[in-house]
This record gives structure tokens, C-alpha cells and sequence, in this order.
């Protein structure tokens, strides 16, 4: 029976830390971090996700506002708030909450905001230096708290095999980096591989972040492997992993659920995102 990787637990650890040196960075400077976020649209998914950025940021004492724009706005307005933004001295942090409504150019609004204010470390310089291991850009929150989660085990991930499956540019490539980094040899899995769960079960280390509900059966896992999900996937009135839970907490070693797992994480490495801009932008 696999150990229960506690998220909530060491988000929380992360959180009371980045309140401490938000505090800190107070006295010094005068003012508190600030995070502006971009809703655009009613997706209500994206809104219980802004609402808890809200929450978070109210909790550790970094300013928060949310521009909630109408779906009906053009992408030349989007963009034109995104450089306001940009100029704001007293913005540190910048988020375009995703996804955009159809329509709409993603990549464009997102390589529109300033590398400096990219605490979701989607632009391109930002992504560039992560992948040359450059630590003074921003690296997407969720794979950074991902590797908080594997730390926690006191699981060694160097020469491990770690497998990946998805290949977004905000989970499945930046995850697969930073498990390079930390010298696992590293597959990444998609909806193109063939025979996925040969791949699977070779895993130490398994990271699911396809998006697809409970894709990951038990079978496809390695005895002892430490399973990480990524996943929110709403099934009826049930929220769902990547990964079928009950079949493989029998297989693996350790396992994080859903919800309590990835998704607390994301948030508390927002925050510190958050504050590393401001430092930088205070310096």
C-alpha cells in the first residue's frame, strides 16, 4: 500500500515560509509584493483557480487584484492591458489565467507579458533559461512544486528512470527538464506513444499530466514507483486524477491524490514566483 504524499501539508511548510520573507521584503522596501491577475471570460473552473490565488495571496501578505475582462474583448485590448501592466511600477507579478476563450492567441498574450513579471514562466526567455539551467528566470509553478513533492520522500532522483506522460509547455516539458536536472533519465510519454503502459511501468518516478481521467491503471506501474498526478479531470460530481487511485495506491510506493496532491503546490510556488519578481524588480 503506497505512502500518501501530503500536498496540503507541504504547501503549507512553503507558504509560512514565503510569509516570513514577505514580511521582510515589507520593512525593507515599503510596500508588499503585488500579483495582478488576467481573467478573461466565465469559465467557472478558472474562477474557483483565481479565487484561490486570491486567497493565497491574502494569507502571506502579497497584494492581489484580478481584471476580470468580458470574453467579448479583443485580443489588440488584451494585450493593451498585459503592457499596462507590464509598466506598472507597483505590479511585480503578471497572469493571464489560461485557457484564453476561442479566439483568442494564446502565445501571443503570453509573449506579451514582461519576462521579468512572468511569474507563471510560460515567456520564452523564461523557458530558454530553464533550459539551460539558469536560475535567475521563472520556472512554471507546478513542476516546481512537483519536485517539492519527490524532495519530500527523501527519494533520490539521480540515475532514476522517471517517465512523464503529457508534453505541455506548462507541466510535461518543464517537469521533464527539471527531472534532467536533477540527473534522472527521462521519457516523455503522449498521446502518440505506443504501448504506454510498457513505458509506465519502467518508472521510479511517473508524473501523469495528460489531462485524461484515471488513464493510469494500476498495472501500469511499477512496483514501488513513487506516482505523481497531475490531473483534474471532473467526472459527474467527482473530481479525478490522471490516475486510477484505488488500483494503483496497491502498486506504488508513495502516490499523491486528487485533490490535496499537485494542486496546493502550484499555488504555494505561485506565491513564491510572486516574491522573487518583486525582489528582482526591487533590486
Amino acid at each position: 500500500m503506497a505512502q500518501i504524499i501530503d500536498g496540503k501539508l507541504i504547501a503549507a511548510k512553503v507558504r509560512s515560509s514565503v510569509a516570513e520573507e514577505v514580511k521582510q521584503f515589507k520593512t525593507k522596501n515599503g510596500l508588499a509584493p503585488k500579483l495582478t491577475v488576467v481573467l478573461v471570460g466565465d469559465d467557472p473552473a478558472s474562477q474557483i483557480y483565481v479565487r484561490n490565488k486570491e486567497r493565497a495571496c491574502a494569507e502571506v501578505g502579497i497584494a492581489s487584484e484580478v481584471r476580470r475582462l468580458p470574453s467579448t474583448i479583443g485580443s489588440k485590448e488584451l494585450l493593451d492591458i498585459v503592457r499596462q501592466l507590464n509598466s506598472d511600477p507597483t505590479v511585480h507579478g503578471v497572469l493571464v489565467q489560461l485557457p484564453l476563450p476561442a479566439g483568442f492567441d494564446e502565445r501571443a498574450v503570453l509573449d506579451g507579458i514582461d519576462p521579468k513579471k512572468d511569474v507563471d514562466g510560460l515567456h520564452p526567455l523564461n523557458m530558454g533559461k530553464l533550459l539551460k539551467g539558469d536560475g535567475s528566470g521563472f520556472i512554471p509553478c507546478t513542476p516546481q512544486g512537483i519536485v517539492e513533492l519527490i524532495l519530500s520522500t527523501g527519494i533520490e532522483m539521480a540515475g532514476k528512470q522517471a517517465v512523464v506522460v503529457g508534453r505541455s509547455n506548462i507541466v510535461g516539458k518543464p517537469m521533464a527538464i527539471l527531472l534532467l536536472q536533477k540527473n534522472a533519465t527521462v521519457t516523455i510519454c503522449h498521446s502518440k506513444t505506443k504501448n504506454l503502459g510498457e513505458v509506465t511501468k519502467q518508472a521510479d518516478i511517473l508524473v501523469a499530466a495528460v489531462g485524461s481521467p484515471q488513464i493510469i491503471r494500476g498495472e501500469m506501474i511499477k512496483s514501488g514507483a513513487l506516482v505523481v498526478d497531475v490531473g483534474t479531470n471532473r467526472v459527474g460530481e467527482k473530481l479525478v486524477g490522471d490516475v486510477d487511485f484505488d488500483s494503483a495506491e496497491e502498486r506504488a510506493g508513495f502516490i499523491t491524490p486528487v485533490p490535496g496532491g499537485v494542486g496546493p503546490m502550484t499555488i504555494a510556488f505561485l506565491l513564491k514566483n510572486t516574491l522573487k519578481a518583486a525582489r528582482l524588480l526591487s533590486s
